[in-house]
């Protein structure tokens, strides 16, 4: 199937019609009523330190354009009635695409963050051969599902691991069957199949812009994200923004070593202890099914034998990783998420909490646990935040502005 010509208005006009980029008060108009829901226009001038002239003529612009919508009066105690100005929901679209090592899933996100597709293409290993075939299928799927709205999706974000064709021995993978993604520009390549622009990010990354955006990330503004996927992966939030570093693998926890060791043998990483492919591997040696690691089956009396042996594991593995981040980065909080089973998530927090009962914190802040708010679809949701952020939000607003352009 072609899906190169399944967007061919906006392959023409998006960053100069009414859905494209945006003017800078403008942007700032939209993010103060995302950020703190409906507001009248007297609130959203207050916010904005715009002037009550500027705020209602691009209130009104934006209500023309079919980005913001009036709501109905609310009267208050005193003085007239006010008018709640909202984000209207169908105003723009974007899509998130997660390419994961099992998974990958594309989702359509409408202007007030709200899901309204979602389609999953499961597999043991990301093979390029079958992966592209699947996306172009569900692109097709949420362009069908969108019906007219099609025509406003803005661009596309994608959520992937810097390096999908790595730990292949881990993955059960054939020989040379995830050679090929050394070779393949993901997001050139997404753009060329869609026609839209599109924004890239580490998936834990863009996990994390989710939990920034949608989640605890609205209260607290210095912490290290967690997410245990089929590995573990994190992101960073510094001063309320996300922090990609000039490799963007900032929050690589994964990485973490988990001791020291002589040089015949290398260290272990934390995704070895703390990954969700140890957990499946365990269970598929107990001959149960490997999938049960990331759902709520993995409770059940009949696997939490093998369930709290990775845990025992686990848990004091991510206490030892995050007390070293905290020591360098004085973090307000560490979330914790995952492709796990709520119930989960809270389990390794709270057994996480007991390992750094028993730690020295002198000389330190010992930063609270807190769990995520979004869950499994984080990488995709993050993925749908990335471009939405990138035509409607002020310059920056989501990541820390590069070194480079702060000197100028």
């Amino acid at each position: 199937m072609d899906t190169t010509g399944m967007r061919p208005s906006l392959k023409c006009t998006v960053g100069s019609n009414q859905v494209g980029m945006r003017q800078f008060n403008e942007r700032i108009v939209l993010q103060a009523i995302r950020l703190h829901g409906p507001l009248p226009k007297a609130d959203v001038g207050r916010l904005t330190r715009l002037s009550m002239q500027t705020v209602s003529m691009i209130v009104d612009r934006l209500i023309d354009d079919g980005l913001l919508e009036k709501q109905a009066r609310v009267r208050g105690k005193i003085g007239q009635p006010s008018v709640p100005i909202a984000l209207r929901a169908d105003g723009a679209y974007t899509i998130g695409i997660k390419v994961g090592r099992r998974s990958l899933d594309v989702l359509a996100m409408d202007f007030a963050g709200r899901v309204v597709s979602r389609d999953v293409f499961e597999y043991p290993y990301p093979d390029p051969r079958t992966l592209f075939p699947a996306l172009e299928t569900r692109l097709a799927r949420v362009n069908q599902a969108l019906g007219a709205n099609a025509d406003k999706v803005v661009g596309v974000g994608v959520a992937a691991p810097l390096w999908l064709g790595g730990w292949r021995d881990f993955l059960g993978a054939p020989p040379d069957a995830l050679d090929a993604w050394h070779e393949i520009d993901l997001r050139s390549r997404i753009a060329t199949m869609t026609g839209l622009p599109v924004e890239f990010a580490k998936d834990t990354t863009a996990a994390c812009a989710a939990e920034l955006v949608m989640g605890q990330g609205r209260g607290i503004h210095n912490f290290l994200y967690l997410f245990v996927g089929t590995f573990i992966g994190g992101g960073l939030v510094i001063d309320g923004r996300l922090h990609g570093g000039p490799h963007e693998n900032a929050g690589a926890v994964g990485s973490i070593p988990l001791r020291e060791t002589n040089a015949r043998k290398p260290a272990r990483q934390l995704l070895h202890a703390a990954s969700g492919f140890v957990l499946e591997r365990l269970l598929s040696e107990a001959g149960k099914p490997p999938a049960a690691a990331h759902d709520h089956r993995a409770l059940s009396p009949d696997m939490w034998r093998h369930t709290e042996q990775w845990l025992d594991s686990a848990c004091p593995a991510i206490a030892s990783a995050l007390t070293n981040a905290a020591a360098l980065l004085d973090l307000e909080a560490v979330v914790i998420d995952g492709e796990l089973d709520r119930q989960m998530v809270r389990e390794i927090i709270r057994r996480t909490e007991r390992v750094l009962d028993r730690f020295e914190w002198e000389g330190m802040v010992r930063p609270q646990l807190l769990e995520g708010a979004i869950g499994a679809d984080a990488r995709a949701m993050g993925g749908a935040i990335l471009p939405m952020y990138a035509h409607f939000a002020p310059v920056h607003e989501l990541f820390l502005k590069p070194a480079t352009e702060a000197a100028y």
